[in-house]
């Protein structure tokens, strides 16, 4: 099976940044990814050098590293875009304690608002009440204490919470790329001639 093909998760994405002697989690790079995809359609090319930078290299030490970075935009890209709305954020998935899940979220949150707060208020000037309240909503998980247990409680509360952070890339990129995903509409708007 072919790296592009291959689904690019937290783990195969960490062990790529092991690789190039970095330890940071890949779920701060990924909230800039989803951010960037939705307000500046972040380039294969920019995308390859932020996360470079990041790495404190100058280029992905071999091509499958390449390879499996640009799948990772790509298969980000790909979900932000898909009718389906399958869009996840990436994150310690359960081989992780929760308290790690916690601070992926906490960390992908800081990401992603970075990249919000670098574009200035001109975007936000046409995003929805339903986007805005979202996005305003975002500082209290990047803020949050991840020093928690593993319970059930804190497993649910951790799912509503990375389920608002998810829900707000997904209409971030949906209002900056009308038409993108076809979501179908429920109501007419208005002044709509049949």
């Amino acid at each position: 099976m072919s790296l592009i093909s291959e689904r690019q998760d937290f783990s195969s994405i960490a062990d790529v940044f092991l690789l190039h002697g970095s330890m940071q989690s890949p779920a701060f790079l990924d909230g800039r990814l989803c951010a960037g995809l939705a307000l500046h359609d972040l380039s294969a090319e920019a995308w390859l050098e932020e996360v470079c930078i990041s790495l404190g290299v100058e280029q992905p030490r071999d091509e499958a590293s390449a390879e499996r970075l640009l799948g990772w935009r790509r298969q980000t890209l790909d979900a932000l875009s898909s009718s389906e709305l399958n869009f996840e954020p990436m994150l310690p998935d359960e081989l992780f304690s929760l308290a790690e899940h916690a601070q992926g979220l906490k960390e992908w949150t800081l990401g992603f608002l970075e990249v919000i707060e670098d574009a200035g208020d001109e975007p936000r000037k046409a995003w929805s009440a339903a986007l805005r309240e979202a996005i305003d909503d975002l500082p209290g998980l990047a803020a949050m204490e991840t020093d928690i247990d593993d319970s059930a409680e804190n497993e649910n509360d951790l799912f509503a919470l990375t389920e608002h952070a998810r829900m707000a890339a997904m209409l971030l990129y949906t209002e900056q790329h009308p038409g993108h995903p076809q979501v179908e509409k429920v109501e007419e708007p208005p002044g709509s001639v049949h």
